[in-house]
């Protein structure tokens, strides 16, 4: 009797989206479907991963954190692509936090299959190396952003990223949550928010977000928002970051 097989679930996330069919399909029997909710830590400082997380539509912070205990946002994960980069790169310990900033599902796979898969070089391997490259022009131009661009200009380039990540121009975040991510106080981010608000920009409202005009936004912006992305859509594709 010819069993059928059922096909498989189209991957929301875009780096298992663009894995050749044959790959996918023999790391598929291995990924669950988890559900993430706001604040959870999913990858802790100076821990073994034990998974690598691929989202579909949450959000996820990678955090340095401080001895005093402040963190700034360093990174930030969506389904462009994948928390666990120190699995493909040899080693097994995180050397940040990661915590989901918007609720949803991710992929869940077992590190050391993921590794064993990327060992065997090819497709998978030189995917996800570009998305390395990507991580790593992200944190080299957000260190230069940090220490040569006011805040304004900042939060314009962080809004407009999280946008991206979630595909969507309105979101849920407190001012108290923003300045943590910029590892900034919160009365300066109030200052930052009262002048895109003013501007006719953005309108922000207990904790909600809109944004109301994206190309004012882009222009308050500094040039970092703009060198990110291309970058990421040179090395990933267009659909890399997406607008809506």
């Amino acid at each position: 009797m010819l069993i059928e097989k059922k096909p498989l679930m189209q991957p929301e996330n875009q780096l298992l989206r663009d894995l050749p069919a044959d790959i996918y399909e023999r790391l598929a029997s291995h990924l669950k479907l988890v559900s993430l909710s706001v604040q959870e830590v999913i990858c802790e400082v100076a821990e073994q991963i034990e998974y690598v997380y691929f989202p579909h539509h949450a959000v996820i912070s990678l955090l340095a954190t401080m001895d005093d205990g402040a963190t700034v946002e360093v990174a930030l994960v969506s389904q462009e692509g994948m928390v666990g980069l120190p699995v493909i790169l040899g080693d097994n310990i995180s050397s940040i936090q990661a915590i989901v900033q918007v609720s949803g599902e991710a992929m869940r796979i077992n590190a050391d299959i993921l590794k064993a898969e990327f060992a065997q070089g090819g497709p998978l391997q030189n995917l996800l190396l570009r998305y390395v490259q990507a991580v790593l022009i992200e944190l080299a131009q957000g260190a230069a952003c940090n220490r040569l661009h006011s805040l304004d200009k900042r939060l314009a380039r962080w809004l407009l990223k999280v946008a991206d990540r979630m595909q969507s121009q309105e979101f849920p975040l407190t001012q108290e949550f923003i300045a943590q991510m910029l590892g900034v106080r919160r009365a300066g981010v109030s200052v930052a928010a009262g002048i895109l608000s003013q501007s006719g920009i953005i309108s922000y409202n207990r904790g909600h977000i809109s944004i109301l005009d994206r190309k004012a936004l882009e222009a308050t912006s500094c040039e970092c928002y703009r060198v990110v992305k291309a970058e990421f859509t040179r090395l990933l594709g267009k659909s890399s970051h997406h607008e809506n």
